[in-house]
């Protein structure tokens, strides 16, 4: 295997927050675990995920999670995890023996929430039914498995592994093990009609799932898509297809509890949840994102990026390659750009809570968004309006720092 070449380390000092606000509490806490290597990356995805063109280092990599996870313990001692989601990439490439070596280590480390909700992604082209067997016995309660379609065409133009074959025998061992699964979908595909839409949500729905998320396809910068752009159907089509998805949905008892997610009662995604109520994560692996709270200060982590590169600098006791603090008016703007995407907005006592500061340091903006009729308040609630789900890019917007 080649071996990156060394890239400087950029100094890591200690953050000091200095805007006077303290947090009384700290929020619940997660642990996300990146696993970054896929088997063909796909032409619309821009999330840090690598082809495996050769043997992936599993028990290099195994090793350096655990290895980052024991450097981040002081930050994070005596708190309790209450979620935690191996995503990727492809994690179903790893063994069973390798999440089950993972969670143990986990377990010996932190102090795990009883009812810990354990996730892990799936990609239906890597389906055994004795592996995900072994998944559940070592302690995964819960998959998510990127289906993005059951039509043939539509995997083949998004560059799937899978065909719609696998697609269906991936659920099958789901529900063969699990109680517990989502379903990712993608709409507004390459050529979809809404008919062709709305057969994939009529049978996501007939798999008997009890969570489903489904994606707008967007064109990401540095993407093959991006570069040449398949035809997709316009705006009106898609908003059209977005309105028939949750009609259809809500119909089948599911409730669109957030602007990509859909659950039946009591089966949302617990550790999605927390990170939109502006709660704590703690991401080790390549690239892995963390944010982190203390009494006098909000943090935000970046792991090195490329496994190479993040393998050799964990072998150095180097995991963390950047790391910010979050200032008073990125707060405000982070807060809302993750508790306005839910359907039940907040509470007012969570903002304070989990940012230290004063309603009133977001009141500008809320005026502004209660005047255009993006959110509804009263004195201890604040909810986004039909009209603000359906343009939350703009109701977000009012909340971003001046610059200046």
């Amino acid at each position: 295997m080649a071996v990156a070449p060394v890239t400087p380390v950029p100094a890591v000092h200690a953050v000091r927050d200095l805007t006077g606000a303290r947090l009384e509490s700290l929020p619940p806490l997660s642990l996300y675990v990146h696993i970054p290597w896929c088997v063909r990356k796909c032409p619309y995805c821009d999330f840090n995920s690598h082809e495996a063109k050769q043997a992936i280092p599993e028990e290099a990599y195994i090793n350096a999670l655990i290895g980052d996870l024991e450097a981040a313990l002081p930050q994070i001692w005596g708190r309790r995890v209450y979620s935690i989601f191996f995503g990727g990439g492809t994690p179903s490439l790893f063994s069973a023996q390798s999440i089950e070596t993972l969670l143990a280590a986990f377990r010996a480390r932190l102090p795990l929430a009883a009812d810990c909700e354990i996730t892990l992604e799936a990609n239906p082209g890597t389906f055994e039914s004795d592996k995900f067997r072994d998944y559940r016995a070592a302690g995964v309660n819960r998959l998510s498995i990127g289906i993005q379609s059951f039509n043939p065409r539509h995997l083949k133009a998004l560059g799937r592994i899978h065909d719609d074959a696998e697609a269906h025998r991936a659920v099958e061992i789901a529900h063969r093990h699990f109680d517990n699964f989502n379903l990712d979908l993608m709409y507004a595909l390459p050529q979809q009609t809404p008919g062709e839409c709305m057969s994939d949500v009529g049978m996501a729905v007939a798999c008997g799932t009890q969570h489903l998320s489904l994606y707008h396809l967007t064109l990401e910068p540095n993407t093959p898509f991006h570069r040449t752009p398949p035809a997709l159907p316009d705006d009106d089509s898609a908003a059209l297809m977005q309105e028939a998805i949750e009609a259809a949905l809500d119909a089948a008892g599911y409730r669109h509890y957030e602007t990509s997610a859909y659950a039946r009662p009591g089966s949302e995604s617990r550790h999605n949840l927390n990170y939109w109520r502006f709660g704590d994560y703690l991401g080790i692996g390549a690239g892995a994102h963390s944010k982190l709270s203390f009494s006098d200060r909000i943090i935000r982590q970046m792991r090195w990026k490329h496994p190479r590169t993040y393998l050799e600098q964990a072998g150095q006791g180097r995991h963390v390659q950047e790391e910010s603090m979050v200032g008073r008016t990125d707060r405000v703007f982070e807060f809302m750009m993750n508790a306005l995407r839910l359907s039940d907005g907040f509470a007012v006592e969570d903002f304070v809570a989990r940012t230290g500061l004063p309603l009133a340091a977001a009141e500008r903006a809320l005026v502004e968004a209660e005047t255009r009729g993006l959110i509804r308040r009263d004195a201890a609630h604040i909810a986004p309006t039909e009209l603000g789900r359906r343009f939350l890019n703009d109701l977000l917007g009012l909340f971003l720092p001046e610059k200046g």
